[in-house]
């Protein structure tokens, strides 16, 4: 069963990225210093942390199902471990994809780190840990105590001296590299355990009001708890506040749990269909709107908008992505209903195509799958 609120805060999660891309990449040198600017780049600064809290969120939801559906723990496990590898692929080919369109070095280009290299990396690092666990409790613990662990080391990661010796491909996964890691597992990983954790949780509580209630305790208090810490001397000697600080990292997990039931209210208030369609639409998003933003396409705009251009450019932008969701899921509908649109086509049901013969076809499976996963 879909829970419309986590598709309304995955959707709030589109909006923020959207935001935080276009006006990095449009609004020009001289309107950077500006506060309004300013303030747009800090709350881009929560969108990747949702939507990895969300992917784990989706992780432990999905397992629990596919647990009550009777399939067996290691069953369970090889398909959380696919789904992992399913987004780094995802990941080069996205790269590939950016390079044809908009050139660069290659293979620097294919081999630069973003979000959905982490995201699928750390969904199969969650899917281990979910096979170690011997129940809800213990994967919970286990979620918990990685999540401190990832966000505790980060300072010392990026300090380590001995992983220079890594190649640098790999260095690049670990901590950041300017010019070719946009996120590295440490501590980005921490948000997907985390909401791993937090769905484990969910996945057992039949009151979502009580468990919401509780998200929005261990929330608040999570991020008052961290910037109270900020003014705290620091624990790491050369630890950045804005970089590998456990205590920021601390303060945007409170935001975003708090952020879930947050949205478990307002959709009660507001559905919001809008925002729940760019949830549902999230990774198709994200991969037609990066290149636009940043790619070739939109060269003219690069750097070149003032802060208040960038903004009526950027609502343009989001409409124009709206419309783009809204064609996509009518297609998709369209070819569920047939070709003449009398009911789902052979294709769509996942029935073979060839006379005489049954099973599923590879793209109905992979439409079930992609839906199953998303709940």
């Amino acid at each position: 069963m879909r829970r419309p609120y986590l598709d309304w805060l995955r959707g709030l999660g589109v909006l923020i990225m959207i935001e935080g891309h276009t006006l990095d990449a449009w609004t020009r040198l001289a309107d950077r210093e500006r506060d309004g600017y300013q303030f747009a780049i800090l709350v881009a600064g929560i969108g990747a942390p949702i939507f990895l809290f969300l992917a784990g969120v989706a992780i432990a939801l999905a397992a629990a199902s596919r647990l009550r559906k009777g399939l067996t723990v290691p069953e369970v496990y090889r398909a959380a471990l696919r789904r992992g590898a399913w987004i780094v692929a995802l990941a080069f080919l996205f790269r590939l994809q950016a390079w044809v369109v908009s050139g660069g070095d290659f293979p620097q280009s294919l081999l630069k780190v973003d979000i959905l290299n982490v995201m699928g990396l750390s969904m199969m690092a969650a899917a281990l840990i979910w096979r170690v666990g011997r129940g809800s409790r213990s994967r919970a613990a286990l979620f918990a105590g990685a999540t401190a662990a990832i966000a505790m080391i980060t300072p010392l990661v990026r300090s380590a001296g001995w992983l220079a010796a890594l190649p640098d491909p790999v260095e690049w996964y670990v901590r950041p590299a300017p010019g070719s890691t946009t996120f590295a597992l440490f501590p980005w990983a921490g948000f997907l355990t985390a909401g791993a954790a937090l769905g484990t949780w969910l996945a057992q509580e039949a009151d979502e009001r009580r468990v919401n209630a509780a998200f929005l305790a261990l929330g608040a208090a999570m991020a008052a708890a961290g910037y109270g810490a900020s003014f705290l001397p620091a624990l790491y000697e050369g630890a950045t506040f804005w970089g590998s600080s456990p205590t920021f990292f601390f303060i945007r997990l409170g935001v975003v749990i708090a952020l879930v039931p947050t949205a478990f209210a307002l959709t009660r208030i507001w559905p919001g269909a809008a925002l729940q369609a760019f949830g549902r639409a999230s990774l198709f998003v994200y991969w037609i709107h990066v290149e636009m933003a940043y790619g070739v396409l939109s060269t003219p705009l690069h750097r070149g908008l003032s802060f208040e251009t960038a903004l009526v450019a950027l609502a343009a932008f989001t409409v124009f992505l709206f419309g783009l969701v809204r064609l996509k899921a009518h297609l998709s509908a369209r070819h569920e209903r047939g070709p003449l649109g009398g009911g789902p086509s052979r294709m769509a049901r996942g029935q073979s195509t060839e006379p005489g013969k049954s099973g599923r076809s590879p793209i109905g499976q992979l439409t079930r799958d992609f839906r199953e996963k998303s709940m």
